[in-house]
């Protein structure tokens, strides 16, 4: 039975997720040693379901090298990613305020997925698992978007916008994970630990 995991995220809200269900955690992040933005560079014409669970194994491979390295007391270690797309484009997190308009103006007015996997390794034992969600915003103006990026809320975001924050005054309606939309769901995070004998 371990009674804390490893969170391998930078995000503060999949640590708040984590927190909301009783999970103790403790961060294990990338060094300044390690380039964890390349591990997200899309292959071709990659399938999104595929890319974001190819993905989350890569950090996973990535944060089971660190615990080793650091000699760390072993407790299971979670990596998740998350990606925003419109049929089979992907929308990464915007580059600038100009990319989070376009990112913004084409969402407006649209239905889009939200796809987060989850993974977690204790040992040489793995257990992953993809959450798909679909959100719809309403048509926004461009000076309502530009109101939006203005908060700097879309920076560092798939998609450009958390569905916790300003955002939800712009959708009108969402299906699947809640959770999975901001980032970690909750539902398949717990069902994971569990399968590793952790406590949620």
């Amino acid at each position: 039975m371990s009674y804390f995991i490893y969170l391998a995220s930078q995000s503060p809200r999949r640590s708040q997720l984590l927190e909301q269900i009783g999970v103790a955690h403790k961060l294990l992040l990338p060094g300044p040693d390690e380039d964890a933005e390349s591990l997200e560079a899309v292959r071709g014409a990659e399938a999104p379901a595929r890319y974001v669970a190819r993905v989350t194994g890569l950090k996973l491979d990535a944060a089971v090298l660190r615990l080793q390295r650091q000699a760390l007391p072993d407790a299971p270690v979670l990596c998740a990613d998350t990606t925003v797309c419109l049929g089979r484009d992907m929308l990464g997190k915007p580059k600038d305020k100009a990319d989070a308009v376009r990112i913004l103006q084409r969402l407006g007015g649209q239905s889009h997925r939200v796809l987060t996997a989850v993974a977690v390794q204790q040992g040489a034992r793995r257990v992953a698992a993809v959450s798909e969600s679909w959100v719809r915003f309403a048509p926004m103006s461009l000076a309502q978007i530009q109101a939006y990026v203005v908060t700097d809320e879309p920076m560092g975001k798939a998609g450009a916008y958390g569905v916790q924050g300003r955002a939800a005054a712009h959708i009108e309606k969402i299906r699947g994970s809640y959770s999975g939309i901001m980032g970690l769901p909750l539902f398949e995070t717990a069902a994971l630990l569990r399968l590793l004998g952790v406590r949620c």
